[in-house]
């Protein structure tokens, strides 16, 4: 069986158990309890491996942290505590609550209290912020998991002994982390398609991810840190893993979410891809009125899917026009569209040197008022680098076209390159798919920047000008005409030969209705 045949495999029996154990539970609901288990079952077995690896070291061959006793376990804390960012305490580890979880009449109460008991061991130390509230959405006393102690207990049991089941036990003994990383972003990127519209606000489908991430380092092998201001669960982020290698993001990923319960599920991703707390920094709060990392250097590689056309404060508040964000092009986002609110923030954040790729309502493109006047500055300024169109129903939740906005404050000349990249897809079940090479063809477009028929085009600053500042795809990039020649004359020939076939048969019909007629008589 191959790797891929295996992680197949692997899918289908993740969404088989998650779906079994939600019984009447709404999937989107259920997605905190699934992940959060699975997050659970993670740092305890990080944890085990971490601290045995390191006694065996020390020679302790047949050392087992699952089975030392506490007194013993607390002389590690500290020390443990500044390495990993957390502790548990043995009896507290997923497998041994599990294996006692059947006889538990107070599991609810256990869980609650080592769900706490994590979360409180970084107090205090630098990880505090990276762990506080990682729990909070996996309420173990919620009716939702039944009327009852006891039926919210037998809940609680299956979903420890399914998650417990689940065959990633051997990821860290074979160096292969990833798999925990996986199971998890498939887990999130099935609950976000059975969810529809609000799964598609927190989730980007992971060929989209890829593509953007790609585009922003282009040329480069590494980048001193990446940065999403509106990071959903981190799937965005966490493609430089796989674009660039682990550890090839210098100083960590960067990101900031709006939605408190999305923000938990990013920070989750991140430990369960293996980044140290460290090297990552979540902000909650809203990217738009209050950012964070203002103080931060600047970002070499910014990818983003911003929600779309939301409303925001604009002009409603007075000091926003003064932001050093949004003044320079002496105009806000309408109030109720603040997609060029969020574009006008990346590029503040932006590295002289650095790339930004973001996913953009088409309307932005071409709608007037305070979005051209933005438009404007920004195309003025040669900021703007390429726009790509998206083939449509690639997103989860909707079936628009959107499109990718790439920005640079470092470019060679003033023209900006278009690519209509709208036929680039393969049709994969219900939706679009933007498969490996689809990506390439408007990677190798991206690149190269030269003028392809009916697919990508290099406009002059002026040209675009005297459009008005209209930067939609459509409006340079002629699409091809496929339809068939036709010959006027051949045509006309053949419909007057039509014409005289039926009038002839209609001779003959009339002829024989007469003749009817007059043998009836």
């Amino acid at each position: 069986m191959t790797k891929e045949t295996e992680r197949a495999e692997l899918h289908k029996t993740i969404w088989r158990i998650a779906t079994d154990l939600r019984g009447s539970v709404d999937g989107w609901d259920f997605k905190t309890y699934v992940l959060g288990m699975l997050f659970y079952r993670f740092i305890s077995e990080n944890l085990t491996v971490y601290l045995n690896e390191q006694e065996r070291l020390a020679g302790n061959k047949g050392f087992d942290y699952r089975n030392l006793a506490r007194a013993d376990a607390e002389f590690g804390r500290d020390e443990t505590v500044k390495e990993k960012g957390f502790y548990i305490l043995p009896e507290d580890l997923f497998a041994n609550v599990r294996a006692k979880a059947r006889h538990d009449e107070n599991l609810n109460e256990t869980l609650s209290r080592v769900f706490k008991s994590i979360e409180g061991s970084a107090v205090g130390a630098t990880s505090e912020d990276d762990i506080k509230g990682l729990f909070d959405d996996l309420d173990v006393n919620s009716s939702k998991l039944g009327p009852t102690v006891a039926k919210r207990n037998e809940k609680l049991v299956k979903l420890l002994d399914a998650i417990g089941d689940l065959p990633l036990g051997g990821a860290f003994r074979e160096n292969n982390n990833d798999l925990f990383g996986d199971a998890y972003e498939y887990l999130m990127q099935m609950y976000a398609s059975a969810a529809g519209k609000s799964g598609g606000e927190y989730y980007t489908p992971q060929e989209v991810a890829e593509l953007l991430a790609r585009i922003t380092v282009v040329g480069k092998t590494e980048v001193n840190k990446v940065y999403d201001p509106a990071c959903g669960s981190g799937s965005m982020l966490l493609k430089y893993e796989k674009v660039l290698g682990h550890g090839k993001v210098r100083q960590g990923y960067f990101g900031q979410e709006v939605n408190l319960t999305t923000y938990n599920l990013c920070r989750i991703n991140m430990f369960l891809h293996d980044i140290p707390y460290e090297k990552f920094e979540i902000a909650h709060g809203d990217t738009l009125i209050d950012p964070a990392h203002w103080d931060d250097e600047p970002f070499e590689a910014i990818v983003s899917n911003p929600p779309y056309s939301i409303k925001w404060e604009g002009d409603a508040n007075p000091l926003l026009i003064n932001d050093p964000r949004y003044a320079p092009a002496g105009v806000l986002a309408p109030k109720s569209r603040a997609d060029l609110a969020f574009t006008m923030h990346i590029l503040s954040w932006l590295a002289v040197n650095g790339t930004a790729a973001i996913v953009e309502y088409p309307g932005v493109l071409y709608r007037g008022g305070a979005e051209q006047k933005i438009r404007k500055w920004l195309v003025d300024n040669n900021y703007v680098d390429t726009v790509i169109q998206l083939p449509p129903d690639l997103f989860f939740g909707t079936a628009i076209a959107t499109c990718v906005l790439v920005l640079k404050k470092s470019k060679a000349d003033n023209r900006i390159l278009f690519i209509d990249a709208s036929a680039e897809f393969t049709r994969q079940g219900n939706k679009n798919r933007l498969t490996t090479d689809r990506q390439q063809v408007i990677l190798d477009a991206f690149e190269k920047r030269e003028d392809v028929a009916h697919f990508a085009k290099l406009v002059d600053h002026e040209v675009i000008a005297d459009n008005g500042y209209n930067i939609a795809v459509s409006s340079y990039v002629a699409a091809e005409d496929t339809r068939v020649a036709v010959d006027i004359t051949r045509l006309n020939a053949e419909i007057r030969h039509i014409v005289e076939s039926q009038t002839t048969v209609r001779a003959e019909i009339d002829a024989i209705v007469a003749d009817l007629e007059g043998s009836r008589r």
